[in-house]
């Protein structure tokens, strides 16, 4: 372009200025389009048209003259003069309109396979006695469900992402019952091979994630930080980029710096592809003014539907600093620490202004808000953060549907089809014979698989052979089932026990699936954990949970009562816990407040059942993920420790721990385990010293919306515990009512706890013991115990526990209880003798 203008001017040739300017343009413009993506496969629709339209560099074609695409029962094209739009160059492309009366479908074909743009316009508007308003319908990409009862209400663009491997894509609309369908615009459009690559990473717990490029992607947000709208005319890739200032949580922490001419593309990293200069050029960061201990975080909120992962895109340019390696920050998805110590330079090989993108995939969502926050790191000279662009995409479920649950309508046979029809029908004599025959035996058989499904079958655990002793479905006496010995039971009765797995009947949703409500033959009400098989979480977990819980019995521990792993399924039925997880009862829902007697007895109950896996066998099992979403609650409010899926059998004797993988939950992680990967019994106590602090204060154990001081509940708490200053924490509603001595007790257990390293940590025994105190200095004043007010050392023990060590063992009874109630603690009364909580021989 330079060596044109030079020849222009050396050459001295004489021309018309607005010529040269008309002629400029046009070859930057072409410049501009050779460096952007040229799809192969390009279809670009204006529906319900009998004109093209031009919109900035792309012609959307008439609906009539494409109606070679179209499989349609009506040709029903709607026209109105919309001005309510606001006016824009493509808001053209909502004044038509196609409506469906019927299941409609168009067929476009595929010249090269691999991710494509479906973009899908829609403006509702009433034409003769058709009203867009009242419509709900469904759409479907081949056999992944894009839209379910979907009822636009105003203008809106649906863009999803899909990998097309056949020759056509086929997409369908369908209207619900005595309702329509439509659509203004339309594009199918390919994307660039390399847009969306298989290395994103997991959060929770961290690791790869695998099979991204086979995912179906709806566009959730595509926000530009600092910038102004991006249209579909400015982006290479026709997406459109929408301003930030709509997601903030808190506008006046941030302020926008802009630079767009500095921004330069890696060789062999982000392009223009990937997002735009104009993304790249601009940010939202900290405002920090002069003040160098400014201290919090920028947080943007999204909505986002439950039961789905999400691909998170963040985009960074850094055109804060004046030299490289000056800023580091962190940056959060939801409560969880992405990004520590994030240093942007440190990634583009030390350039400034220089685009870089990181890719993370969420679990399984449980609610329908997601914050990405960003804010300074100890490491930073200067407290300061920043953001160019953000995209969140929702991933396809287990049931390959980007929505609700919907069935792809039938079609009626075409013409081209009569003859093959007309063939077939010769047979039809025969073909109803057959279909008699297949009817009464399919009917036998479902009968022979409903009795079947009144009777559970045994299945091997450990290589240990076990036989039916009762039914649960059997109107006879019911017997015990052994602590070595799970069940296997029919899908049937699963389904039959859920009404098909409703979605009214879902009471949660974790790493491992979706979990049910579910009532069996004989009344029993279970939980029914059905797992995804998008999940992180799979056969290794399943196995693990089904193993674990067959060798247990104990109260404080969720008994598994059967599962399931027909049609490919993994499914874990437990018994129904009332009142649901811990965590529900301290934040986020509309559970009663606990009282602080209750924590505690709660807090109590969890120690047990911890403390019953630590040395309730010959190998100690660690629980591995202990947070207060994992310990739940029956109908008396009596604690129950859940999901196994991660446990991990114990250091043998002559072993000090278990070498293995990272893996439980953020804020919960013990530090030591997680420098090392080096897993003891001290990992679960470090674990549920956090929840002890959860209980304490009532919040979550990570929240990027606060202070920098405050985002770690663990760290936080600790701060004020060694101040001596706890009780200006706890949770209001407890005000007043927790006793101090009982507070001092709950506190230093808690800080033992946290210890950095695990051989200064308490064992589950000790903290049972501790917190068993707390409880009865809560309920009263101990006269002369010496330990009133004493400042006490978790280990520490009363005489009465000398002399329970001191127990003949070979008797079959223990200081007047049986010696099963030690092996199941929870039965023994912990105000009566403390020392009762714990096995000598485990000590």
């Amino acid at each position: 372009m330079k060596a044109f203008i030079r020849h222009m001017i050396s050459s001295n040739i004489r021309v018309n200025p607005s010529a040269f300017l008309t002629t400029f343009l046009l070859i930057l413009n072409l410049a501009c389009c050779q460096r952007g993506f040229d799809p192969i496969d390009r279809y670009y629709i204006n529906c319900g048209s009998s004109t093209d339209l031009t919109v900035g560099n792309i012609t959307y074609v008439a609906d009539r003259s494409s109606s070679r695409f179209l499989t349609t029962p009506q040709d029903i094209l709607a026209d109105s003069n919309l001005n309510s739009i606001t006016p824009s160059e493509d808001s053209r492309l909502f004044r038509t309109a196609r409506i469906f009366t019927g299941p409609t479908r168009y067929t476009f074909s595929i010249q090269q396979g691999g991710r494509h743009w479906i973009r899908l316009h829609f403006y509702p508007f009433t034409y003769q006695n058709y009203d867009m308003n009242s419509a709900s319908f469904s759409v479907f990409s081949q056999q992944t469900t894009l839209l379910s009862e979907f009822s636009p209400r105003n203008a809106s663009v649906k863009e999803y992402s899909v990998n097309v491997t056949s020759g056509d894509l086929v997409i369908t609309f369908s209207p619900s019952t005595n309702s329509l369908a439509y659509i203004n615009a339309l594009e199918v459009v390919s994307v660039p091979d390399d847009l969306i690559a298989d290395d994103a990473s997991l959060f929770n717990p961290p690791g790869p994630f695998n099979g991204l490029v086979t995912q179906a992607l709806e566009t959730v947000a595509r926000v530009n930080m600092g910038g102004p709208l991006v249209s579909l005319v400015n982006d290479t890739l026709g997406r459109t980029w929408v301003p930030d200032s709509n997601f903030l949580l808190q506008q006046n922490l941030a302020t926008n710096e802009s630079n767009v001419p500095a921004v330069h593309y890696p060789q062999g990293g982000a392009s223009s592809n990937t997002a735009p200069q104009t993304v790249y050029g601009t940010c939202t960061k900290m405002n920090s003014g002069n003040d160098p201990n400014s201290n919090f975080n920028v947080t943007w909120g999204f909505n986002v539907d439950p039961g789905f992962q999400y691909l998170i895109r963040l985009h960074f340019c850094d055109i804060v600093s004046t030299a490289a390696n000056q800023l580091v920050f962190n940056v959060y998805i939801g409560s969880s620490l992405v990004a520590p110590d994030f240093e942007p330079s440190s990634r583009t090989s030390g350039h400034l202004a220089t685009p870089y993108f990181m890719d993370f995939v969420t679990p399984l969502m449980d609610q329908n808000n997601l914050s990405i926050s960003i804010g300074p790191s100890p490491r930073s000279s200067y407290p300061d953060a920043f953001l160019n662009g953000l995209e969140i995409m929702k991933m396809n479920n287990s049931r390959d549907s980007l929505a609700g649950s919907s069935v792809l309508p039938r079609f009626p046979a075409s013409k081209k089809n009569l003859g093959m029809i007309v063939g077939l029908s010769v047979g039809v004599p025969v073909a109803l014979i057959l279909i008699v025959l297949l009817f009464f035996i399919h009917k036998r058989r479902k009968q022979r698989l409903l009795a079947h499904s009144k009777t559970w079958v045994p299945i091997y655990v450990n290589g240990g052979a076990s036989h039916t002793q009762g039914s649960k479905y059997s109107t006879g006496t019911n017997v015990s089932v052994g602590s070595n010995m799970s069940y296997r039971i029919p899908f049937v009765a699963l389904q039959e026990a859920t009404n098909n797995f409703d979605e009214n009947l879902a009471i949660g949703i974790g790493g491992f699936g979706k979990v049910y409500k579910g009532v069996l033959h004989d009344g029993t009400v279970v939980a029914v954990k059905r797992g995804n098989p998008k999940s992180q979480q799979g056969l290794a977990e399943f196995r693990t949970e089904i193993e674990m819980l067959s060798q247990f019995r104990h109260r404080h521990l969720v008994s598994l009562i059967g599962y399931c792993d027909e049609k490919n399924e993994m499914i874990l039925v437990y018994e129904y816990m009332e009142n649901g997880t811990l965590k529900g009862h301290l934040y986020g829902s509309d559970n009663p407040c606990l009282g602080w007697k209750e924590r505690l007895e709660i807090c109590i109950g969890a120690a047990r059942g911890l403390h019953y896996l630590h040395t309730g066998d010959s190998k100690p099992v660690i629980h591995r993920d202990v947070k207060s979403a994992n310990i739940l609650l029956d109908e008396n409010l009596m604690a129950k420790v859940a999901d196994f899926g991660l446990s991990k059998t114990g250091p043998e004797v002559d072993q000090t721990h278990v070498s293995t993988a990272v893996k439980g939950s953020f804020g919960y992680l013990d530090p030591e385990y997680f420098r090392r990967q080096q897993l003891t019994e001290k990992s679960d106590v470090y674990s549920f010293g956090v929840v002890l602090f959860e209980v304490l204060c009532a919040r979550p154990v990570i929240d990027p919306s606060l202070p920098r001081e405050m985002v770690n509940l663990a760290e936080w708490a600790m701060r004020w515990q060694k101040k001596g200053q706890l009780d200006q924490i706890t949770d209001p509603k407890l005000s007043g009512k927790i006793k101090p001595d009982s507070l001092r007790k709950f506190g230093e257990t808690a800080e033992k706890c946290l210890a950095d390293f695990g051989v200064d940590r308490p064992s589950m025994g000790d903290v049972l013991w501790n917190l068993e105190y707390a409880l009865q200095l809560q309920e009263a004043v101990v006269h002369n115990d010496p330990e009133e007010n004493s400042t006490n050392v978790i280990g520490q023990l009363s005489p009465q526990v000398a002399e329970f060590n001191n127990v003949d063992h070979t008797s079959n009874s223990v200081a007047g209880f049986e010696e099963s109630s030690v092996d199941d603690l929870s039965g023994v009364s912990m105000s009566r003798v403390f020392s009762q909580l714990v096995k000598s021989e485990g000590r």
